[in-house]
């Protein structure tokens, strides 16, 4: 093993790894490099925004791997997206460990790691998944038929797959196939005490992983390690977190909660046959009291709770904790049913813990408590949710106290500052944000303000965004109203697409909008026009890319998850600027939580939510050193409103122009051209 000193500096791995993939060095690239390598040094936490083209993954990669190897320790990757975990796992680590092998002086180990629900379980596979007949849909004979069929290809696929993981299963299968053969991690019974666990997917994943220099995963993952208080990742000292823009909503969608009355019920069925049916007639009536209260309350956030919904909520706590003391310790003898045990305490331990927590989420202000529901089909039974008013001091606490951290994302300043998302992640404001230029110590700013020190460093971007992009703001058209799309914006949408010749990603802030954008536009252009939900995203996005004069119009995926570099993407069009849902009982709650502070709720919440999509769909533009275009926001208020400063100022430095006439004109040049 080399010492520290042995190993050349992060410069020169970066050079050696950079000629391997066959690219070019890149000034951003190396800035980064030297910033993550001193951070990982010095202990310091670090945000970095490094725009498409950067080479970020190789920036943070290189000094994350000679510091695993050089210190026998162990670095996590964690992402946001599938999709980036597969390019880390399957094209970026795989090369840079065999170019890296000699100057290291052995090749780094790399693996993956998820959830235990995402592995194959194989006591499941041999003894069946528990029945449960509330599943909707399974007394449909085709869905029946189907589920079988996926089922048994299933059983079939267990015998050839060497890592049970379910990414690697094509095609697919549906979710609720998939439950038949998995567990979560509160189902399982351990590797100790199942009859098959010598041959556990999820078991060999975690060991695969503990002698691993990276580990990639994912942001649920990290948010169970940090939060829940069980580990789940192996030991390690530093962490990047790549596509660091979406935290925040994962980490608060692992710590949201959920209680139906129709989850009580099946509880109430789990533990049925193995505890005295007194005992568990109470879950039962229980669920149907919840049951009852649900359906005559208002959709929507609670400031309080109701007496009849406390009511119920304290008989569901108290029925779960009479059914778990009935269930009683875990029997040894007793190897055919601990699975059935297993699952019903589960189940009851997840009932019990939510009601307590909603029972005392009023008391300090700490969590948020609604109704959800649905107006439109009142079939749909509505449930309670829980969720963090924030999640900033969990994260100061369980995450930047315990290990160094690197942040990075293609979107971190919002407004021009790193400040409005570090306060989310409950790092202290720093004094603003800089490009990269000049020396590295101009670059960096760090925060004097009390709590984990942080550094932030924008490297910038390879692209002329002032010279390859347009922004179009079409401040001449009326603002958007409530009811759907106006005809003045379709209008304008048509003379866009019809002047680029098609090549339109069409991002619209509800499926609603997507849709009859659609439908409006085929009876009028030539062009194919694809809406999601027509066919799988992937393949949509596919058909898009290979049809130059194919548009394809969509809603919240789009917005992050589209790279289509070349002619076929030459206009991204926003219909209108994406703040949070009025009655969004999260983000409402979060508003008012900052304006009783005396802060501005507004632009804290619902304007940094905007900022940080608007800046994401105008990144689906440029996507290769070659790519022009435009980026066009029919909303007028992006340039008449107060806020549309703070709005602006996160986008990138594209030319901007409000002239419908100028826009058109230089989208029909971009087409001649190709």
């Amino acid at each position: 093993m080399p010492s520290t000193t042995a190993i050349p500096d992060t410069r020169t791995l970066l050079a050696v790894a950079v000629e391997a993939v066959g690219g070019a060095e890149r000034e951003g690239q190396v800035d980064m490099a030297e910033a993550v390598e001193r951070s990982i040094r010095t202990g310091e936490h670090l945000a970095v925004q490094a725009g498409t083209g950067t080479g970020k993954s190789l920036a943070y990669l290189v000094p994350a791997i000679r510091h695993a190897v050089a210190a026998e320790s162990t670095v996590v990757i964690s992402t946001a997206t599938i999709a980036l975990q597969r390019q880390l796992v399957d094209r970026d680590l795989p090369r840079l460990a065999k170019a890296l092998r000699k100057e290291l002086g052995r090749e780094p180990r790399f693996a993956i790691l998820k959830g235990r629900r995402n592995y194959l379980c194989m006591h499941r596979v041999h003894t069946g998944a528990p029945d449960e007949p509330e599943e909707a849909g399974l007394f449909d004979p085709f869905t029946v038929s189907r589920l079988g069929r996926e089922v048994k290809r299933l059983h079939e696929w267990s015998s050839d797959t060497e890592t049970g993981d379910r990414d690697e299963l094509v095609p697919g299968v549906s979710d609720q196939s998939w439950r038949q053969v998995s567990v979560t991690a509160r189902e399982c019974l351990g590797v100790a005490k199942c009859p098959v666990g010598v041959d556990c997917f999820a078991e060999r994943a975690r060991a695969q992983a503990g002698r691993a220099d990276v580990v990639v995963t994912n942001h649920a993952m990290l948010a169970v390690d940090a939060l829940e208080g069980y580990q789940v990742l192996p030991d390690h000292d530093v962490v990047v977190i790549d596509e660091a823009h979406d935290l925040v909503d994962r980490i608060t969608s692992v710590a949201t909660e959920e209680l139906s009355a129709s989850l009580v019920a099946t509880a109430a069925r789990r533990c049925g046959r193995l505890i005295d049916q007194d005992v568990a007639d109470r879950m039962a009536e229980a669920s149907d009291g919840l049951a009852m209260i649900l359906e005559d309350a208002p959709v929507g956030r609670l400031d309080a709770l109701p007496p009849a919904l406390t009511g119920a909520l304290r008989a569901t706590k108290d029925a779960a904790h009479a059914c778990i003391t009935s269930l009683g310790p875990e029997r040894k003898e007793d190897v055919e049913g601990a699975t059935s045990r297993k699952l019903a305490r589960s189940l009851l331990d997840d009932v019990h813990d939510c009601a307590a927590r909603i029972l005392t989420a009023f008391d300090d202000d700490h969590d948020v408590v609604w109704v959800s529901g649905d107006f439109a089909d009142r079939s749909k039974a509505p449930s309670l949710r829980v969720a963090p008013l924030g999640v900033g001091g969990l994260l100061r606490e369980r995450l930047f106290g315990k290990r160094t951290t690197i942040l990075t994302s293609a979107t971190l300043t919002l407004g021009g500052t790193f400040d409005t998302l570090a306060r989310q992640w409950g790092l202290p404001a720093a004094s603003g944000a800089k490009k990269a230029e000049g020396t590295a110590s101009d670059k960096e700013v760090p925060s004097d303000n009390g709590g984990p020190r942080w550094s932030g460093l924008d490297v910038g971007s390879p692209f002329e965004h002032g010279s390859s992009g347009i922004l179009y703001v079409a401040r001449h058209l009326p603002p958007p109203g409530r009811d759907g799309l106006p005809p003045s914006y379709v209008d304008e949408l048509e003379g866009l697409v019809n002047a680029a010749g098609g090549r339109t990603l069409g991002l619209f802030s509800s499926m609603r909008a997507a849709k009859a954008a659609a439908e409006a536009l085929r009876g009028k252009i030539d062009y194919p026009v694809l809406c999601q939900g027509d066919d799988s995203t992937g393949q949509l996005v596919k058909r898009f890319a290979e049809d130059s004069k194919t548009c394809l119009f969509g809603t919240l995926s789009l917005w992050q998850g589209v790279d289509v570099p070349g002619p076929a993407l030459q206009l991204v069009v926003m219909d209108r600027i994406p703040f949070p849902r009025p009655d969004d009982p999260l983000a409402s709650a979060r508003q008012k939580a900052v304006e009783s502070r005396g802060g501005n709720g507004f632009l804290t919440v619902a304007a940094t939510h905007a900022a940080l999509l608007l800046a994401q769909g105008a990144g689906r533009l440029l996507r290769s050193m070659n790519d022009k275009g435009v980026v066009a926001i029919l909303d007028p208020r992006l340039a008449t409103a107060r806020y549309g400063g703070f709005l602006r100022a996160s986008l990138p430095p594209f030319w901007t122009t409000y002239d419908p006439e100028v826009v058109r004109a230089a989208l029909k040049r971009l087409d001649a051209a190709n």
